[in-house]
């Protein structure tokens, strides 16, 4: 048994994104590779196509193409990533773009995640759907015909209230409308420098619970089995169940309602993660 007391995760997502160019960005995935089971499982994602690189301003097409032919080939055969991800917005990727990207990492063998709907309406949450992919990330934007889609799909809606709350915005995803059609929700900090500068699961359930108006029962389920789910591992994690891992929180509170009944705050008393990672 392996304890640990901070502020409670025990499995993590962690993506590429922010070197733009072959050494960096294989040296981020590296990097993650070294972290993972110390003292998280560290599950790795490609983003390479984040935002556009300077040299290839005005050319996103090729960055496209460089990626699909000869970056993620790279990548799959160093097993450095289980996902790749693609930025489709207005001012990012285009849809025929992320399209592209997608498939190619499709036919490698990766899992699909996309930034869909964050900013503007773009049709990635569908095309995301159409793909299966594993999770369509944020949906700030998304419209009745998303939320369908996403419903009759086995695509996570994956909602980060930590952005919004961070950049000043009045829109949140449509967590309610989501939930009500019969999508499955996971939350998740988006912890990055640019966006989201929080670790605090906690503060992502208080938003969640204030500001997309899920109850607690809801906001914790999103951010415990349906995370789990959404990077695939729900066989393994994400609830207390025979065969999987015995991750377990003990908290400061009372009652499970009262987890996001405090914001800013830290409740986690003790984190117990099985089995303990390997000790070099």
């Amino acid at each position: 048994m392996c304890i640990r007391d901070r502020h409670g995760t025990t499995t993590v997502e962690a993506k590429s994104g922010y070197a733009l160019d072959e050494p960096g960005e294989l040296k981020t995935l590296r990097v993650l590779a070294k972290l993972n089971g110390d003292p998280l499982d560290v599950v790795p994602t490609y983003l390479g196509a984040h935002v556009l690189p300077p040299e290839y301003r005005g050319s996103a097409d090729a960055y496209i193409e460089w990626m699909a032919s000869a970056m993620m080939l790279r990548i799959y055969r160093r097993k450095l990533a289980l996902f790749v991800d693609v930025y489709c917005d207005a001012g990012a990727f285009t849809l025929a773009q992320s399209r592209r990207y997608l498939e190619h990492a499709r036919r490698l063998g990766f899992g699909l995640k996309i930034h869909a709907e964050q900013f503007a309406r773009t049709g990635a949450a569908r095309l995301a759907v159409e793909l299966e992919a594993a999770s369509a990330d944020h949906l700030e934007h998304a419209g009745e015909e998303d939320i369908r889609a996403l419903a009759q799909s086995n695509t996570i809606a994956t909602l980060l209230p930590g952005s919004v709350f961070h950049l000043g915005l009045r829109t949140y995803a449509p967590a309610r409308a989501l939930i009500e059609a019969g999508a499955a929700v996971a939350l998740a900090t988006d912890f990055n420098p640019g966006t989201s500068p929080t670790y605090s699961m906690q503060m992502v359930l208080s938003l969640a619970c204030t500001e997309m108006r899920m109850s607690p029962t809801e906001a914790i389920v999103a951010a415990t089995i349906n995370g789990a789910h959404a990077l695939r591992l729900g066989d393994r994690v994400g609830s207390l169940e025979p065969g999987k891992q015995g991750d377990v929180l003990i908290l400061h509170v009372r009652d499970y309602r009262e987890l996001p009944y405090y914001f800013g705050a830290n409740n986690v008393h003790m984190t117990i993660r099985t089995p303990c990672p390997k000790q070099s």
